[in-house]
């Protein structure tokens, strides 16, 4: 074997199609394009979602739903929760950071704490909002709530 006998796999390589070369070549006329209609004519460009005239999908259905730009979400913390974490570290004091820890939270997200299951410590929560029966739980113990500005603000 040497370089002047070198040569592809038999069946791999193929001659491509000549196509628009004549009718002597089979392949000439309408060059494989079929007869007439807008496929078949220079220029032709497949629109997105046209179906041929027929209604489209994206109209036939309804429109469904929206999205609120505006809306807030809250992670949100239970008293339970709390409850578990300040036994757990013996903590007294519960804010962004030690939720952050622990975690519970990431460091973008916003806190609500909510009035699910039982507090029995006395503890300072920090937290962007607070729902009402939580707020009062919190406070009925001796803790105190205290919200944190920002975004918080424009939900209540």
């Amino acid at each position: 074997m040497n370089l002047s006998n070198l040569k592809p796999a038999s069946g791999s390589v193929k001659t491509r199609k000549r196509i628009g070369r004549g009718p002597g070549s089979g392949l000439g006329g309408t060059s494989t394009r079929g007869h007439k209609g807008a496929k078949s004519r220079s220029g032709y460009k497949h629109k997105i979602g046209f179906e041929g005239g027929q209604m489209p999908i994206q109209r036939r259905l309804p429109k469904f739903g929206f999205k609120n730009i505006n809306r807030i979400s809250y992670k949100a913390i239970n008293l339970s929760t709390l409850q578990e974490l300040a036994e757990s570290k013996n903590l007294t004091h519960i804010g962004l950071q030690e939720l952050r820890n622990a975690g519970f939270i990431s460091a973008s997200q916003l806190v609500k704490i909510l009035a699910k299951g039982t507090l029995t410590s006395k503890i300072e929560v920090e937290a962007h909002a607070f729902s009402k029966k939580a707020e009062d739980a919190i406070i009925t113990l001796g803790g105190s709530v205290s919200k944190l500005g920002g975004k918080s603000e424009k939900a209540e």
